[in-house]
């Protein structure tokens, strides 16, 4: 931001470029899991079952896909209904339920995962990119949010 609070014209242009590459890995991405047999959303569904070690409740798939419960739900009922994913109730807590993934399901989801590879380490590699030139500019700052904390850049010293 410039001295009253507007945004530059270099944070304009990182914010499209970030924008663009992320676009870019998604469209990847809907390519590789339709040849894997997913949609992006199913997809999505079991990456975040397969990310919490196999078995997700509810509540952890919303957390994870940033959904609401209703709409997790459904996700879960229909992957369930297409023989990707196993519901059943926690033998501590009958309220929860767990989520886990057929063996159908693991290999669409390798399939896909391998899939984006080269994708995922392309992304990474743009996306360092942009972060480097971006805090290569002095006149750049960013949202006070998204600094790091200040713990995070100056380890205190060793004793």
């Amino acid at each position: 931001m410039d001295d009253s609070g507007n945004s530059t014209q270099a944070e304009i242009e990182h914010a499209a470029a970030f924008r663009a590459e992320l676009r870019r890995f998604l469209a990847r991405t809907e390519t590789a899991t339709a040849e894997a047999g997913l949609t992006t959303q199913r997809y999505d569904l079991l990456l975040a079952i397969k990310a919490a070690g196999g078995q997700a409740t509810i509540n952890e798939l919303c957390t994870y896909l940033q959904m609401r419960q209703t709409a997790v739900t459904e996700l879960v009922k229909r992957a369930g209904e297409a023989g990707l994913t196993v519901r059943t109730q926690s033998t501590v807590d009958r309220r929860v339920v767990l989520v886990t993934l057929t063996g159908e399901a693991e290999s669409r989801l390798k399939r896909g995962f391998e899939a984006l590879r080269e994708d995922r380490a392309a992304l990474a590699e743009a996306l360092e990119k942009l972060n480097h030139t971006f805090h290569t500019e002095p006149h750049i700052a960013l949202h006070p949010s998204l600094e790091p904390p200040v713990s995070a850049i100056e380890a205190p010293p060793l004793s």
